[in-house]
């Protein structure tokens, strides 16, 4: 029995692969009805990326979360918005 968390993330996931769209956390997040940390949607995206499938999530494990583990999903969410902003720069100068 999967729960409203697990659901939630794979209709997420089903729905950007039905739009051609490569699932990305900033596109995850967006497609969520209700806001969930940043680490619950990596682990869900590393799972389906190696796996296909999203792993049981339980709303326990998702607000009980370390420290460490927001910032380092933080760090990962600066470095994304920063590449994607330096391609954005670059295709400005380019124009």
């Amino acid at each position: 029995m999967s729960s409203a968390i697990t659901d939630a993330l794979e209709r997420a996931i089903s729905t950007l692969i039905a739009e051609g769209k490569e699932p990305s956390v900033a596109l995850v997040k967006a497609r969520l009805s209700e806001p969930l940390p940043m680490p619950v949607i990596i682990q869900a995206l590393k799972s389906w990326k190696q796996h296909a499938k999203v792993p049981e999530i339980k709303t326990r494990d998702a607000a009980q979360l370390s420290d460490s583990e927001r910032i380092a999903a933080l760090e990962q969410q600066v470095a994304s918005l920063t590449a994607r902003l330096s391609a954005l720069e670059q295709t400005l100068q380019d124009t």
